[in-house]
């Protein structure tokens, strides 16, 4: 079990409990799976705090507390896009991360980050709705792109309507992708 700093319990496969035990709690009806390997007791509410811990759960222990989770990732921890198929972690090419063992279901990317674009979510790092918005214009495709926009800017405990998205990707940086989101991010807002 992992806890988070509210005390939310996340159960994935340890000494405990195996895989095949913590199964079978969700066949009883006791436990709910989140992601991967990972549960809650049905009496926890998802949240992203929960869904950030099922997430934290699944990285490389050597990873922990060195990474942040982003694009796809980052958006599911926020309740705006579905569980991402590869957990996307982020370092800050400022630091030195181990490289991701072989299996992991994880992609590391080293990229310029700012302490200002990161938050925590139950004590765990993730990019900031601004930031994450910006990356999923930037880096998805359109299709996948456009309902996670729209999502988070209807968040309004996000804070990130498309407008400041798209004031954010007109400051000029050097992003890849950084244009075509942009155009993205524009036609959302004349076909909104």
């Amino acid at each position: 079990m992992r806890g988070t700093e509210n005390r939310t319990e996340v159960h994935s496969p340890s000494q405990e409990f195996t895989v095949a035990e913590l199964s079978a709690m969700v066949l009883d009806g006791d436990l709910a799976q989140i992601y991967g390997e990972t549960f809650r007791s049905v009496v926890t509410q998802d949240s992203p705090v929960v869904r950030a811990a099922a997430l934290a759960a699944q990285i490389p222990a050597a990873l922990a507390g060195r990474v942040a989770f982003g694009w796809l990732s980052a958006a599911w921890i926020y309740g705006c896009a579905p569980p991402p198929q590869i957990i996307t972690l982020l370092a800050s090419r400022s630091r030195r991360c181990t490289a991701l063992p072989a299996g992991s279901g994880c992609v590391l990317h080293e990229v310029k980050l700012s302490p200002y674009e990161l938050t925590q979510v139950g004590g765990i790092m993730v990019t900031g709705a601004l930031r994450t918005a910006m990356d999923v214009a930037s880096n998805e495709l359109a299709s996948v792109a456009v309902p996670v926009l729209d999502a988070i800017s209807a968040a309004p405990s996000l804070g990130c309507p498309l407008g400041r998205i798209r004031a954010a990707l007109e400051t000029p940086t050097h992003q890849k992708g950084r244009t075509n989101a942009l155009a993205l991010v524009k036609a959302m807002l004349s076909a909104g």
